[in-house]
């Protein structure tokens, strides 16, 4: 440190001594930079947020200054550690980003800017808002990394201090953080980070599934203890005498990794072959193989466990041996191997560059790390409505698994699920548009046939082809549903144009309008009413079905319309009936400020009240409304017009029938118990039928059962109790409900 720093103002000695700390801290880490402009950016957000106090009742100053406290462990620059105390000063003070400019230069308020939400600006609803201030910081990242590292240590201090907030607040809280911010730290190889998001996100969104887990594992942390250190010396003795040096760690898997190991195999915790793991670090890489070589002499491996991320990195640089083999006693236990420097990049990611690099910026041309982000931000330009931005985004967020092959070698790393056209699109846009077959393994296969590790792909196209809108079921990569949009869209706008058109005509020689009298202004007119800007927008709306022709034409010749329907006979008075085709429990939904609009929940996801809805305007049979979770939502939505704001009516007592799947041990008394859970939770059973899971040998049973439910909330407490029951693997609900 070159010079004292001394407070100037009156500040709480608590907070006081906890920034002694940190200077004392990031002066040890560069002891060559002066710490005046960290001194004043403390005193300035203190003064700002004096008589600011978090929901626990402590001064909000605590918030960002352990926010700063976790950068400086991040070993970020003073930039960082001056955005980290800075950062809410814009939100929840009278600060302007100006101010922060004139005071603490362009880098500082470039960074408070981007960590910046957008509450202050009128969205129409919650979604809108977080798709844009995630929008906002995404944008932000690809001039300056250091505003994503500013929001993750900004997240992780309000998880690990959301106990005083609202049980609603904390599941919203942790729901993002485990789509989106915990896949940030995992693209940005930010190991460290990403583990103890999760962790405590699964503990405040699930409390009774984390306890559970959690108990499993520290039980088996007993249990498994002695023989984890018996492998731990056996490694390193074998080590030793091949002459190889090397750091070994043991562990057991995290409580978050191990339920989504249980939820996606539905096996039993004594099944997770990875429970148990250790850690080799040695110096080089030809010990890192040498290392595996002395493991699999020793122990025999597990088929199929094998991974080198040496050899293949994964796209956030994160590099290691991974096996699994079955140790002493029939013991199951993984196995990693990598070197000091792997070992750093993996715990700290892109961090790990401010430890060596002095006065480092933004993202560089040449961090890698950061190259995903930039594709990122070039496949979302073209994405305008909020539900389908964040749904993409978490596609993209989505760890990548699959490395595939083109012929000549060329590694294309794509998400699990991915086919043989998300591969096509990402060589280019114009191979997955001419697109027409694939070979994998110099076979033909299906354009639908899910990648694996290892596939070589040839694509087979043909001149003049464009993509099918059938594509969108399948395909799995924003670059590829985006680029295939955009032609679908075209074509179908072009269509529902045309429709529009005709209708309009058709209706006016109907009621008698003498429509190419009418003056070009005119028409213009009431597009503009209508919210368009030329009467070709608001032919596709007609087209689309969001108007009927009447309504346009009785704004554009009102005494003609009204002279013609007064000649039509009209039948008897008589009370409205419904659409014979819509059940009378669908009249609790209605399109958001119209009443006459035939509505029905669709049959995909059957949505229940208090789940999130968006609604879709089908050809010819009204509103289907969708839950925003179905999984048919976006292959429908690719066309934004047809999307209409949909809402629950007022609260009625009808229930809702919703089937559900229990995967359960096959032992005795089972159905007893998840009976009486039913009868306890006050659900009607409608119909239940258990029978053992053909597809396993593990001894598990599959229960399929419909029930009644009230509302969202009834079944997500039907579903806890479920889950608390000894022997239930998972709890789903069917997609399919009649």
């Amino acid at each position: 440190m070159s010079q004292p720093v001394i407070l100037s103002s009156p500040v709480d000695p608590v907070l006081a001594a906890r920034f002694e700390e940190l200077v004392v801290k990031y002066a040890k880490l560069r002891p060559q930079e002066s710490l005046v402009s960290l001194l004043q950016a403390f005193e300035y957000a203190a003064l700002h947020h004096t008589g600011q106090t978090r929901s626990s009742g402590e001064s909000y100053m605590a918030h960002p200054l352990e926010v700063a406290h976790i950068l400086c462990d991040m070993s970020m620059d003073l930039v960082c550690l001056e955005t980290g105390l800075l950062h809410d000063t814009v939100e929840d003070t009278v600060v302007t980003v100006e101010d922060v400019r004139k005071r603490f230069g362009n880098d500082v308020a470039r960074c408070v800017d981007g960590v910046t939400k957008l509450a202050k600006l009128n969205f129409y609803s919650r979604e809108e808002r977080q798709a844009e201030s995630v929008r906002k910081m995404l944008l932000a990242m690809v001039n300056d990394i250091r505003v994503v590292m500013v929001k993750l240590a900004d997240r992780l201090h309000n998880m690990r201090t959301m106990g005083s907030l609202s049980r609603e607040r904390q599941e919203r809280i942790s729901q993002e953080t485990l789509e989106i911010y915990a896949p940030i730290a995992h693209r940005l190889g930010m190991g460290k980070m990403r583990s103890e998001l999760e962790d405590l996100g699964f503990r405040h969104l699930d409390p009774a599934a984390f306890a559970e887990v959690n108990e499993a594992i520290e039980s088996r942390r007993k249990v498994t203890g002695d023989a984890l250190e018996e492998i731990r010396h056996a490694v390193e003795l074998k080590l030793a005498r091949e002459n190889i040096p090397a750091r070994i760690e043991a562990r057991l898997k995290r409580p978050f990794s191990v339920y989504q190991k249980l939820k996606r195999q539905k096996i039993s915790i004594e099944q997770v072959y990875d429970l148990l793991a250790i850690r080799i670090v040695t110096d080089c890489v030809k010990n890192c193989y040498g290392a595996l070589g002395t493991i699999h002499g020793e122990w025999t491996p597990i088929p199929g466990r094998i991974k080198d991320f040496i050899a293949i990195p994964r796209p956030n640089l994160y590099q290691s041996l991974h096996t699994s083999v079955i140790g002493p006693g029939g013991q199951a236990f993984e196995v990693q191997i990598r070197t000091e420097e792997m070992h750093r990049i993996a715990e700290e990611g892109i961090a790990a560059h401010w430890k060596y690099k002095e006065g480092t910026k933004g993202a560089q041309s040449d961090e890698q790390q950061v190259a995903w982000l930039r594709q990122l931000v070039e496949w979302q330009q073209d994405v305008h409505d909020p539900g389908e931005f964040m749904s993409t985004l978490k596609v993209d967020l989505y760890p990548e698994e699959v490395y595939s092959f083109t012929p000549r070698g060329k590694v294309i790393i794509l998400p699990r699920g991915a086919s043989p056209v998300d591969f096509a699109y990402a060589i280019h846009s114009d191979v997955g548009h001419l697109c027409v077959g694939a070979k994998v393994n110099g076979r033909i296969v299906p354009l639908k046939y899910e990648l694996k590790n290892g596939d070589v792909v040839d694509i087979l196209t043909q001149q003049g082809h464009v993509p099918s809108k059938d594509w969108l079921n399948f395909v799995k990569t924003s670059k590829a549903r985006n680029r295939i949009k955009h032609v679908v869209n075209t074509t179908e706008r072009a269509k529902a144009v045309e429709i529009g058109e005709k209708h309009l005509e058709k209706e006016a020689r109907r009621l008698g309008v003498q429509w190419k009298k009418i003056p070009k202004e005119h028409l213009e007119k009431v597009a503009h009413d209508y919210g368009f800007g030329k009467m070709e927008d608001l032919h596709a709306a007609l087209g689309y079905g969001k108007f009927s022709p009447r309504q346009v034409l009785l704004q554009l010749a009102p005494e003609q319309v009204a002279a013609a329907e007064a000649l039509e006979v009209a039948p008897a008075a008589s009370p409205a009936v419904p659409p014979s085709n819509v059940n009378d429990k669908d009249l609790i939904l209605k399109v958001r400020g119209v009443d006459d609009i035939m509505v029905y929940r669709a049959k995909c996801c059957n949505p229940i009240r208090g789940e999130s809805i968006v609604g879709y305007i089908t050809r010819g049979k009204g509103v289907a409304v969708h839950s925003v979770n179905c999984t048919n939502v976006q292959n429908l939505m690719y066309e934004v017009e047809r999307k209409i704001e949909v809402e629950w009516a007022k609260a009625v007592t009808e229930s809702f029938l919703v089937k559900l799947v229990i995967y359960t041990d096959d032992r005795p008394g089972m159905l007893n118990q998840l009976t009486s859970a039913l009868f306890n939770e006050g659900t009607n059973i409608r119909t239940l039928e258990a029978q053992p899971d053909a597809s396993r040998s593990d001894g598990s049973a599959l229960v399929n059962v419909a029930i009644d439910v009230k509302d969202k909330k009834q079944l997500e407490r039907i579903v806890s109790s479920l889950r608390r029951i000894s022997g239930v693997r998972d709890v789903e609900r069917s997609q399919s409900s009649t």
